[in-house]
């Protein structure tokens, strides 16, 4: 158990030596884990040269994210240096009044009333998803579901809040994300252990930067020229044209990037880890299938299905859960501070693990079992299901990534059963998000 108070300059307990980097990035998750149950819920472990502090538990996650906001920030964590060199100062990467004023900019384009407006966009993706795989599903072919799927959230995201539509560029575009967080995944501080290696990821990895911003800015210029037929004091049509009258070309840029590669790739492996549990769990999907029928019969859904889709809501809420998309937040204290009992100093890093926190025994029933229906009633510990995020800087996009989760979950469901193929191996990779590391390959089979 952590003590209530230890001695000044007492660390936390953790393990003496300096842990080794390579078996620890080989295998993130099982380190993060081990930590807990090894240490207890305040850890300290050294690490590339300094003493990085973890926290395990819901109310000390809570004076970090949000009760001490202010003397934590993201300036100088290894998020940062992950995501600075692709996104630039975006929502993501800002901080203080910068990061105020661009969250400020984008909030209107989030809210829960503007979300669900985009539900015809959403369903219309879907239902053209469904259209391309019905070949597939004639033929019992297998489906590389999780690119499938990623594909399909760009094509949400782009349109819905950007109001372009990627058109061919999107496969391309998904691509690219693959290889860019293929390499800010792996990232390693200088001096790189494997130099050959690395530099053919970050070869790959420039190669994604490049293209990506080339559809940035192509982005950008399609909705300057529609905005241009348009009266001068006509309303804004999208989030985009907003900022285009806000922002530069470089902060616009930056945005548009931290917009299109946060909003789609959290919500495809939502689904993707979603749709791979309701196989794993028959019991489950037919609770989903049946809802579904009752709800729909056998129409599209809208915004105003929702409340009635709980079982859909709740089976994405549990797979997130289980695999949450982002798996880790860093910060780093901007002053000293007391947490769990221990001194914090200036300068250091603190680190929360969402996969941690979501499985420890002490706040979970069957931590490691998949029960959507836990999330029926839930009446959680603040900070403990941080599928988002936390605090202030919870994710802007929280209400529109489970709108479209729950949505396209009863368009594909309505549709096709989908099971894993036979042998497939699927294992999760703590990257950037937290992937299937094989993908993910189903079949869909007509219902």
């Amino acid at each position: 158990m952590t003590p209530t108070t230890a001695p000044a300059g007492t660390f936390p307990p953790g393990p003496q030596e300096p842990v080794d980097m390579a078996q620890m990035r080989a295998d993130p998750l099982a380190f993060v884990t081990r930590m807990q149950r090894t240490y207890g819920d305040v850890t300290s472990h050294l690490g590339d040269g300094e003493r990085v502090f973890m926290l395990h538990r819901p109310d000390l996650v809570r004076h970090v994210l949000k009760d001490r906001v202010a003397h934590y920030t993201k300036a100088a964590t290894p998020d940062d240096a992950m995501l600075r060199p692709l996104l630039g100062n975006g929502l993501l990467t800002s901080n203080g009044p910068e990061w105020a004023r661009q969250r400020k900019l984008c909030a209107p384009a989030f809210r829960r009333t503007a979300v669900t407006t985009f539900d015809g966009v959403i369903t219309e993706e879907a239902e053209a998803l469904v259209e391309r795989w019905r070949p597939a599903m004639a033929a019992g072919t297998v489906l590389p579901v999780e690119h499938h799927l990623t594909s399909l959230t760009l094509a949400i995201l782009t349109r819905a809040v950007l109001g372009v539509d990627l058109g061919a560029a999107g496969e391309g575009f998904g691509r690219a994300v693959d290889a860019a967080n293929r390499f800010m995944g792996h990232y390693v501080p200088d001096p790189d252990p494997d130099p050959a290696d690395t530099d053919l990821r970050r070869h790959g990895y420039l190669q994604a930067r490049a293209f990506l911003r080339l559809v940035a800015r192509t982005v950008i210029a399609a909705r300057r020229s529609a905005g241009a037929a348009q009266p001068a004091d006509g309303p804004a049509d999208s989030l985009l044209d907003a900022m285009i009258g806000e922002l530069d070309d470089e902060s616009l840029r930056d945005q548009v990037l931290t917009l299109v590669m946060a909003g789609h790739e959290t919500t495809a492996k939502a689904l993707t880890w979603t749709l791979y549990l309701l196989d794993r769990h028959p019991e489950e999907a037919r609770l989903v299938r049946a809802e579904i029928d009752a709800v729909l019969g056998g129409r599209t859904p809208t915004a105003a299905d929702l409340p009635a889709l709980g079982h859909c809501r709740r089976a994405v809420e549990e797979a997130m859960r289980l695999y949450p998309p982002v798996w880790l937040i860093s910060r780093r204290a901007t002053g000293p501070d007391r947490i769990g009992g221990y001194d914090i100093p200036a300068g250091a890093l603190v680190c929360v693990s969402q996969w941690v926190l979501h499985r420890h025994p002490d706040f979970w029933e069957r931590p490691d079992a998949y029960v959507p229906g836990r999330f029926a009633a839930a009446d959680l510990p603040s900070h403990l299901y941080l599928p988002f995020g936390g605090g202030e800087r919870t994710c802007i996009g929280r209400h529109l990534a489970l709108v479209e989760a729950t949505l396209v979950l009863a368009v594909l469901m309505r549709s096709a059963r989908l099971e894993t193929e036979p042998g497939f191996r699927v294992e999760p990779e703590a990257l950037v998000t937290l992937r299937p590391k094989y993908g993910m390959r189903m079949t869909a089979r007509p219902r």
